[in-house]
C-alpha cells in the first residue's frame, strides 16, 4: 500500500477529498498515478518503444527491398505484401492471445522476440529469394503478431485500476515517439548509404535496405534486456504487487501440444462467436460499417507500402519519406486527445463521417497539378518546410508542400474518426457482447491490406521507375477510392446507423 503524505493525508483523515487542479497542473497531476507504478510497466513501455522501431523499420524497407534485392516488379511486391504478408499477420494476431494464454505472458515475449531475430537475420544476410521469403518474411510474420496481444495483456496486468487509463494513453504515445524513431532512421540509412548502396559485414555486401533489416534486428535483440527484468507471476493489484504462477491452459502438457490445444480452442470459439453474431441484425450493421471503413484505411496502408517508392520516384534517391511521415506522427499525438476531448459530446457516427470527409479530401490535394503550389514552393512556405524541416537542399520541388498538405490534413481527419471507429463498435454492441464487437473493428485493416495489394499496378502505370510518370492520377484513384467510405456512411446511414448507448443524437 502506498502512503499518503502532506496535504493530501490530511484531507484523507478527515474523510473530504484533496484539492482539484485544473488547467496544465492538472493535466500534468493526472500522470501522478504511475508514481510507484512496478518495474514491469514501465519494462512493458520499453518493449513497446523498440518493438514498434524494429517493426516500422522492416515496415517501410519491405517493398523496397523486395524489388531491389530479391527482384520483384511493382505488381510482384504489391501483391505479395498486400495479399498475402500483410493479412497473414492480422489473421495471426487474432490467434496470437491464445498463443499467449498456452505459453503465459513472459515467455510469449521471449519466444515472439526469438522468431523475429532468426527471421531479421534472414533477411539481412540472403539474397536468395526462397530462402529470404520462407525463412525470414513468412515466420516474421509468426514473431511480429505474438508481440501485440502480449503488450496489451501486458499493459493490464502491470497496471493497477487508478494507473490503467494512463497507461494505456502512454502505450499510444509511445507507439508513435516509435514510429518518429524508425522514420528518422530510416531517412539517415538511405541518405548516407544511397538507395542503392551497402556496407561490408563479415566479408558480406550488406545493401541499404537490408542494413535496415539489420538496424530492426538491433532494435529486435535489445527487446531482451527488458523481457529478462520482468518477474514471473507479477501482477499489479489496488492492495499491491501480487506474484502467483501464470495460469496455463492445459497445464501439464508437452508443450507443443499445449499450443495447438489452445489455438485449436480459439478457432472454435471464433466459430461459435460468428455464429452468434450472425443472428444478430446490429452484426450486418455494423459489417458495412466497418467494410466502408477499409477504404479510409487504404491511405494509411499506402503510407509504408506506396509512398516510398512514389516519394524516391518523383523527388529523388534519399528523398525524407520518414521525415515527411513524421508530420502525422507528431500531429497524431497532438490531435488525438485534443479532438478527442472537445468532441466527445457527440456521436461517435457522425464524428467517423466527419473525419472521413477531411481524410479522403486531403488525398485530393496529390491530386493536384504540380504547377498550382510552385509558388508556394519558391515562397515562404517551401523554405520552412523543404530547408527548415526538410533539410532538402536547393529547389524545393513543389510536391513537399503537396505532401506536407495533405498529410497535415489527414492527420486532422484520423483524429476525428479513427478513436471513434472502435467506441462505435463498442456502443452498439448488445450487453455482455462489447468484446465480440470491439473484435471487429479490425476488419477495417484487413479490407485496407487485401485493397492496397493491387497498388503495385497503379505504380507500374502511373509512377514507373523509368519512364513518363502521371503520379496525380495515381492520387486521383486513391482519393476516390477513400470517398467511398464517408460517401457510402451518408447515403446508407438510415440502412446502416444504430443507435449508440449513452447518446440522445440520432439523425
Amino acid at each position: 500500500m502506498r502512503r499518503t503524505t502532506g496535504v493530501g493525508a490530511v484531507a484523507a483523515a478527515v474523510g473530504s477529498p484533496p484539492p482539484m487542479r485544473t488547467g496544465l497542473a492538472g493535466f500534468f497531476a493526472k500522470f501522478g498515478v504511475l508514481k510507484g507504478a512496478q518495474r514491469e510497466l514501465w519494462l512493458t513501455f520499453g518493449i513497446k518503444l523498440l518493438v514498434i522501431a524494429a517493426y516500422s523499420v522492416t515496415n517501410k524497407t519491405l517493398v523496397l527491398w523486395l524489388s531491389s534485392d530479391l527482384g520483384y516488379n511493382d505488381q510482384s511486391a504489391g501483391v505479395l505484401i498486400g495479399w498475402v504478408w500483410a493479412p497473414a499477420m492480422t489473421v495471426c494476431t487474432l490467434l496470437a492471445g491464445s498463443i499467449t494464454d498456452a505459453l503465459g505472458l513472459r515467455r510469449t515475449f521471449f519466444v515472439g522476440v526469438c522468431v523475429c531475430l532468426v527471421a531479421r537475420a534472414v533477411m539481412v544476410f540472403s539474397t536468395i529469394k526462397w530462402l529470404a521469403l520462407a525463412g525470414g518474411l513468412a515466420p516474421l510474420v509468426i514473431g511480429e503478431a505474438l508481440g501485440t496481444p502480449v503488450l496489451i495483456a501486458a499493459t493490464r496486468r502491470y497496471s493497477t485500476t487508478r494507473q490503467r487509463s494512463i497507461a494505456f494513453s502512454l502505450i499510444y504515445t509511445i507507439m508513435n515517439v516509435g514510429f518518429l524513431v524508425a522514420a528518422r532512421i530510416y531517412d539517415y540509412v538511405r541518405q548516407h548509404l544511397g538507395e542503392h548502396g551497402h556496407i561490408s559485414l563479415f566479408g558480406e555486401q550488406i545493401s541499404t535496405y537490408r542494413t535496415l533489416f539489420l538496424v530492426s534486428l538491433l532494435f529486435e535483440l535489445s527487446i531482451l534486456i527488458p523481457i529478462y527484468f520482468l518477474r514471473t507471476g507479477a501482477e499489479a493489484t489496488d492492495e499491491g504487487v501480487h506474484f502467483e504462477p501464470e495460469r496455463l491452459q492445459y497445464p501439464g502438457t508437452q508443450f507443443g501440444k499445449r499450443v495447438l490445444l489452445t489455438v485449436r480452442d480459439s478457432a472454435l470459439e471464433t466459430g461459435r462467436l460468428f455464429k452468434r453474431l450472425l443472428g444478430q441484425s446490429g452484426f450486418y450493421q455494423l459489417l458495412a460499417f466497418l467494410l466502408l471503413i477499409g477504404f479510409l484505411k487504404v491511405i494509411v496502408m499506402q503510407m509504408d507500402y506506396v509512398f516510398p517508392k512514389f516519394g524516391i520516384r518523383e523527388l529523388g534517391d534519399g528523398a525524407p519519406i520518414g521525415q515527411l511521415l513524421s508530420i502525422n506522427y507528431l500531429l497524431t499525438i497532438l490531435f488525438v486527445p485534443t479532438i478527442g476531448a472537445l468532441t466527445q459530446r457527440f456521436a461517435a457516427y457522425r464524428m467517423v463521417i466527419i473525419g472521413g470527409v477531411i481524410c479522403a479530401g486531403s488525398v485530393f490535394i496529390m491530386a493536384l497539378p504540380t504547377s498550382w503550389f510552385q509558388g508556394s514552393a519558391d515562397g515562404m512556405i517551401g523554405q520552412w518546410i523543404g530547408h527548415s524541416y526538410l533539410g532538402v537542399q536547393g529547389t524545393i520541388h513543389p510536391y513537399y508542400v503537396m505532401i506536407a498538405l495533405y498529410i497535415a490534413l489527414f492527420s486532422v481527419g484520423e483524429a476525428f474518426y479513427s478513436p471513434r471507429v472502435y467506441e462505435y463498435a463498442a456502443a452498439i454492441a448488445p450487453k455482455g457482447q462489447e468484446a465480440s464487437y470491439g473484435a471487429l473493428s479490425y476488419v477495417p485493416f484487413l479490407l485496407g491490406k487485401l485493397l492496397i495489394g493491387g497498388a503495385g499496378w497503379l505504380l507500374a502505370i502511373f509512377c514507373p521507375a523509368v519512364g513518363p510518370r502521371h503520379s496525380g492520377t495515381m492520387w486521383l484513384i486513391f482519393a476516390l477510392a477513400a470517398s467511398v467510405a464517408p460517401i457510402g456512411l451518408l447515403l446508407f446511414r438510415r440502412y446502416i446507423r444504430v443507435p449508440e448507448a449513452g447518446r440522445e443524437e440520432f439523425a
